[in-house]
């Protein structure tokens, strides 16, 4: 071996007057490195993983704290996200109500006339079932997006996937529910006089929808028509809140504020300054 190419496996005195190990190697209590640590022992082939001395990293504290797999914290979160979207849908599914009082005040009555064969049209062609599909639709598509927008100014801790699949969910049992709130008004007094009205009486018949309802796949219900306008826009809504966030995270961020330090002495960038060395 030449002074060039030093022999890396040829031991010599350290300054400290202990000797150097080979290449790969470092000893028991390296400096730089926690009490024990065994860097450079070689693995059998076959080793577990399990086995002592397997993993030299094992049992380091703030290197492997615990076995692979969801901390209770990150279940504790994802609980609370389930939780919340969850009871967000429930309450959004519990305006249906007040919604389905609004469409049956707001929505015309279609006039019938008893007759011996039983309860017809007071005119051949009558508008108010077509004014009562408007008028639902037009309610329920304001009310998902106004229900996504207020979702997105509450819960700005919850924006994400959660926020948006809860207010589908709720947009669509709101319609539902409206849908079968506002019908049953007058309904009971519209079959009683079907049944015991004398010809030629003339009373109204409740709001209901000729666009829309919901079929039944066996035990699986399934909404159409303009029952699926509000979850429509909510979707929709919540969707371009999402596209047009300045925040990557869709959740508030602090700003910087510009508080930039202050140059070192001798730079500037100003148009006319000499440059700095």
């Amino acid at each position: 071996m030449t002074p060039d190419t030093p022999d890396p496996e040829r031991t010599r005195e350290r300054t400290d007057g202990s000797e150097a190990r080979p290449a790969g190697e470092q000893p028991s209590g390296w400096p730089g490195g926690p009490p024990g640590w065994p860097g450079g022992l070689p693995v059998p082939a076959g080793t577990p993983v399990t086995a002592p001395g397997a993993d030299p990293l094992a049992g380091h504290p703030g290197v492997v704290a615990q076995l692979p797999g969801a901390s209770p914290a990150a279940r504790r979160s994802a609980g609370r996200v389930v939780t919340t979207t969850l009871g967000v849908a429930a309450l959004l599914t519990a305006l249906g109500a007040p919604l389905g009082l609004l469409w049956a005040w707001a929505a015309p009555a279609t006039p019938v006339r008893q007759t011996p064969a039983g309860a017809v049209y007071a005119t051949t062609q009558p508008e108010q079932p077509i004014a009562a599909d408007g008028w639902f639709s037009l309610l329920t598509l304001g009310f998902g997006v106004l229900a996504a927008i207020a979702l997105w100014v509450v819960l700005r801790r919850r924006r994400g996937p959660a926020g948006l699949l809860a207010v589908t969910l709720g947009g669509l049992g709101a319609a539902v529910v409206a849908w079968q709130v506002g019908r049953r008004i007058g309904l009971s007094t519209f079959q009683r006089l079907v049944e015991t009205a004398p010809p030629g009486t003339a009373f109204t018949k409740p709001v209901d929808l000729r666009a829309g309802g919901v079929d039944w796949f066996g035990p699986l219900p399934l909404p159409h028509g303009n029952l699926l306008l509000a979850a429509f826009g909510a979707a929709v809504t919540y969707t371009l809140l999402a596209g047009w966030s300045r925040w990557p995270s869709l959740r508030p961020e602090p700003e910087f504020d510009g508080g930039w330090p202050p140059p070192p002495p001798g730079f500037s960038s100003a148009p006319g300054d000499q440059p700095a060395r």
